[in-house]
């Protein structure tokens, strides 16, 4: 508000703060700026329950941990630039991040905390006419406030619209050289091209690796990170019905149920198979980004990009040792094999396989599989495991016969058979 004053006087013109704020309290304050932040779910995130060495029992993983504590402190005390966390889901990167706008907060400063989906779903709406800010209003708010942090980048959708948008987001900070924090689970070489170049500018940001993934390089050939699986979720699946007849469609939800279940507790195995088209891969992705947010480790898997790495690995130039690759992804706490049988079956790819599957079997490791192939196209040794009814179950979608039988006209008992199918 402006005061009525004679021209002349010294704070003629001048904006003071209103009544209200002026007598605002301090819990008051505090409150409005954490409404403004959209830190609500965070507001018990802080440094004081952060470990100041992370949660890995790996002396590397934790010096690594301990300097972005200490730079996201020091940060947190005095924004300037950039930081960027990396590191896989449950390293702590969130919690970092939201201890720093909580830090800001106390201090009075103006800073917005958003996961980088929600931003991109409030800039869509406020497209709307009966949007309570509009587009151009909202992207200024956005672009100018003192402090941004960005969680999760990498999450948003694959499209044209969304990079567009989040680079001019970006850009706008960047140039103007504002302190912003962002997230990813995913390593920033593997972000847009664009991002890649302002992230990684050494003038004005700063990029921790909080932990390395297990396996290490891995991360290459963790098909979940990517953008199409990484937003596949059991609330989006209900798109794959759109183009299934009537039968098809009460198959698909029985083993979208069955899914869930084995998502929310995951045991054993699971195995989906079908033919191409049957979503079977956006359905395994479900389960394994359920698990992600549930704080289980996750591995997706495709066979064949799998048997390209692991005959990489052999490699004296490589950066991968075949040995800890193996045993990271064979002691995976959920592993996700998807598309079993689509690989070159040589002698060696067999054994591989052989050998990965047999480990989990024994150890009772809970493993989602999908595959296209019959039971006689695969080797007898790997069908035997995922077909032992004690430990797996077969979810089979539309009239695919897995164990190489004339096909059934009756879609509904096929979801959902436990182990072998029975004798005629």
């Amino acid at each position: 508000m402006r005061r009525a004053l004679p021209l002349g006087h010294p704070d003629f013109g001048k904006a003071f703060p209103c009544r209200c704020v002026a007598d605002e309290d301090e819990e008051q304050r505090l409150a409005r700026l954490q409404r403004y932040s959209n830190l609500r779910f965070y507001l018990r995130l802080t440094f004081g329950n952060l470990m100041p060495r992370g949660r890995s029992g790996a002396a590397r993983n934790q010096e690594r941990f301990g300097a972005a504590f200490a730079a996201a402190q020091e940060f947190a005390e005095k924004p300037e630039g950039w930081l960027v966390f990396t590191g896989p889901s449950g390293c702590g990167k969130t919690h970092m991040a939201a201890a720093i706008a909580n830090r800001g907060i106390e201090k009075g400063a103006l800073t917005l905390f958003m996961a980088v989906s929600d931003l991109l779903d409030h800039l869509r709406a406020a497209y709307r006419p009966d949007s309570e800010m509009s587009h151009d209003a909202l992207f200024d708010q956005l672009s100018s406030v003192p402090l941004l942090i960005l969680d999760d980048l990498g999450s948003q959708p694959p499209t044209p619209w969304a990079r567009e948008k989040l680079f001019q987001l970006v850009n706008q900070r960047f140039l103007a050289q504002l302190p912003t924090v962002f997230t990813t689970s995913l390593p920033v070489e593997r972000l847009d091209e664009r991002l890649q170049t302002r992230l990684t500018d050494a003038a004005l940001s700063r990029v921790f690796t909080l932990e390395e993934p297990e396996g290490g390089p891995l991360w290459k050939i963790d098909s979940l990170g990517q953008p199409l699986l990484k937003s596949a979720t059991f609330k989006t699946f209900d798109a794959a019905l759109a183009s299934a007849d009537r039968e098809e469609q009460e198959i698909i939800r029985k083993v979208y149920r069955q899914a869930l279940a084995f998502a929310q507790d995951p045991k054993n195995w699971l195995v989906l198979a079908g033919d191409s088209g049957k979503a079977k891969t956006r359905l395994a992705a479900a389960i394994g980004n359920y698990c992600l947010q549930a704080g289980r480790r996750v591995m997706f898997l495709v066979v064949p990009d799998l048997l390209d790495y692991l005959r990489a690995s052999f490699d004296p130039s490589s950066n991968a040792s075949y040995d800890e690759t193996f045993d990271a992804i064979r002691e995976s706490e959920l592993l996700v094999l998807d598309d079993l049988g689509a690989h070159t079956s040589t002698p060696w790819a067999e054994e591989k396989l052989f050998q990965l599957i047999n480990y989990r079997y024994n150890a009772l490791l809970p493993t989602v599989i999908t595959t296209s192939s019959t039971s006689s196209a695969l080797d007898g040794r790997i069908v035997s495991r995922i077909t032992d009814g004690q430990v797996s179950t077969i979810l089979l979608l539309g009239e695919f016969d897995f164990w190489g039988r004339e096909p059934e006209r009756s879609l509904a008992p096929l979801a959902g058979r436990r182990g072998r199918p029975p004798k005629r």
